[in-house]
């Protein structure tokens, strides 16, 4: 039976010592009711109810799967009861607006209650997900009145929401979607067209659910300038907020899957459907952004929920399980056997899960923070440094850490063997199951060219620049018996620094590069911001005594010495020439003589 214990520990050390959160909340008048017990409270909360709810549910959710019959979708037994549960103690709303219902709760604590949920049950997770994102959609451009209208009863649970982007002839690129509206006298909009992949377009958990829909309008601009945004509810709301008549809009099936199978993925048919305008025409991309940027980080914490159930039940499992000795001689002579703790091959698998865990538990809560600065900081100067940031670390925070998340589970499953491969263990399921995070909200190849394309050569390398200058500043102010991890920091920003201008020199002189040597930076620019993090958590445990801080520090340098040195391989590729890459004739990719 697998196995679950919050992190508690960890979590609370990256928010109290590593980024001195209390602190942080209290100088700030928008976050000032927010403290470090209040934050304690609210995880260990969220700890009982991921450990005794979601995660009894998690295999028996797989197994069952959502299930569509005659137009509906059901999902496995145990959610909807859970869902009611979740939505009840206020989740929902945790970090949503007090305005309509929400608790005005920080992004930086907000993470790791995800986290949580992520780790014991992404299929349960997904359905609160996407309502909380479609809610900060609405908050963001929706009127006065459709706000009033939707987020109260989105926050409370009653309702729950999607966003409707892909459709089948087009994915990343939204420009060529072929969903129309077409405007009625009384200033509502009839939505046709069909969209795919649609995460919670149909379910039994909410009363109503409240799609996002992106579509075109019949003059519209062509590619994504003419794409506006629909709010297209399964039932019409009535002016007395009461649900009226069923929309013409509904799932077609729902696909058959290789993981997240608890969650409804549905193909939505929207045939002459009522739907309502959020901002205006042709403005419909940047309100779906807001949500789509949310997913993007929620995702790389998917990967870290996963990574964190994974090493969890693989310690355990190479602590009970007896097989040979230890090199240097019997550790348990009364046994028949030593744990498989004694080997370093295994050990090596652990802490390289472990180092991940760490480092973008970490990372998470860093890029929570900066959200936070662009929400609640009354300074525009910080506001703007803080969008700039975000910007950054969108697409290393969904792809980096989705990466390394799945690549950690694969080591978590190794340390079982064969029995890695047997359901019983869960690990099969695990890995199904994260397998999606490094492909859905834009895959990581995508992110990837976002942040060398949008955000490093577009703007001349200012982003990068920006954040190396913050971690060159904290790392000089290390103590010198952090020398160790200061040294190493300092010398992978100047390495990225280097490369980041031989990217934009590249780029300009070939249009091939910058793709085909999109995945190598952006992992760069991940393992540098590990070391960063690695940096921080050494500097909150250096000056504390006991076996916790001093397990924190060895863990620092194992990833120097054990997992940074992959920077050098990402270098390398990135001062070769795209030539090898784009040499070849289409035909050879096909041609088998």
């Amino acid at each position: 039976m697998p196995i679950y214990n919050a992190p508690l520990a960890d979590m609370k050390f990256i928010l109290n010592d590593v980024f001195n959160a209390e602190q942080f909340w209290q100088s700030n008048e928008n976050l000032a009711h927010v403290d470090a017990a209040t934050a304690e409270a609210i995880l260990e909360e969220m700890a009982k109810f991921a450990q005794n709810v979601t995660l009894p549910l998690n295999r028996t959710g797989d197994e069952e799967g959502a299930s569509y019959n005659n137009g509906a979708v059901t999902t496995p037994a145990g959610f909807k009861e859970a869902f009611k549960q979740y939505a009840e103690g206020g989740w929902i709303g945790l970090g949503a607006d007090e305005e309509w219902g929400g608790q005005g709760m920080p992004k930086m604590l907000t993470v790791l209650a995800d986290e949580m949920l992520f780790a014991t049950n992404p299929s349960f997770m997904l359905y609160p997900l996407l309502s909380v994102g479609a809610g900060m959609a609405l908050n963001s451009y929706a009127s006065q009145e459709q706000k009033e209208t939707y987020l109260p009863k989105i926050y409370s649970g009653e309702w729950s929401g999607t966003m409707c982007l892909t459709e089948p002839h087009a994915g990343t690129d939204l420009g060529i979607i072929k969903t129309k509206a077409e405007r009625n006298e009384d200033g509502t909009y009839n939505i046709t067209g069909t969209k795919i992949f649609i995460t919670g377009g149909d379910h039994d958990l909410a009363e109503n659910i409240i799609h996002l829909v992106l579509a075109k309008t019949p003059n519209a601009p062509a590619g994504s300038r003419g794409i506006s945004l629909f709010i297209v509810p399964k039932f019409i709301v009535n002016p007395d907020g009461s649900l009226g008549e069923r929309n013409t809009a509904g799932p077609g099936s729902i696909e058959h899957k290789m993981g997240i199978k608890a969650s409804a993925t549905c193909v939505m048919n929207f045939d002459g459907a009522k739907g309502y305008l959020v901002g205006k025409e042709n403005e419909g991309l940047a309100a779906m952004f807001v949500m789509m940027n949310y997913e993007r980080l929620s995702m790389g914490i998917q990967g870290l929920g996963a990574s964190e159930y994974a090493y969890q039940n693989a310690a355990q499992y190479a602590t009970d399980r007896l097989q040979g000795r230890s090199s240097t001689g019997a550790k348990t002579p009364e046994k028949p056997a030593d744990s498989i703790l004694v080997h370093g091959d295994v050990r090596r698998m652990l802490l390289n899960v472990r180092a991940n865990n760490e480092a973008s538990r970490a990372f998470a809560v860093y890029v929570g923070q900066q959200l936070d600065i662009t929400k609640f900081s009354t300074d525009p100067e910080a506001v703007a440094k803080a969008n700039n940031r975000v910007a950054l670390l969108t697409p290393i925070a969904k792809a980096y850490l989705t990466d390394t998340a799945f690549n950690a589970t694969l080591d978590a499953q190794m340390v079982f063997g064969g029995h890695g491969y047997i359901r019983e263990w869960g690990m099969e399921q695990c890995i199904r199951d994260l397998r999606i995070s490094q492909i859905y909200e834009g895959t990581n190849g995508v992110q990837s060219q976002d942040l060398i394309g949008r955000k490093t050569i577009k703007c001349q390398g200012e982003f990068i620049a920006e954040y190396i200058e913050e971690i060159r500043d904290f790392a000089n102010d290390l103590d010198s018996d952090l020398n160790y991890i200061k040294d190493a920091t300092l010398d992978a920003a100047t390495e990225l620094e280097v490369v980041t201008q031989l990217v934009i020199e590249r780029a300009r002189e070939n249009p091939d590069y910058a793709n085909a040597a999109a995945v190598d930076y952006l992992h760069a620019v991940g393992l540098l911001s590990f070391t960063y993090m690695f940096a921080k958590i050494a500097k909150a445990a250096n000056a504390k005594p006991g076996e916790f801080y001093q397990n924190k520090l060895s863990l620092v340098n194992y990833y120097i010495q054990r997992v940074l040195p992959d920077l050098n391989t990402r270098l390398a590729r990135l001062k070769a020439s795209s030539d090898t890459v784009m040499s070849f004739n289409e035909d050879y990719f096909t041609n088998q003589a």
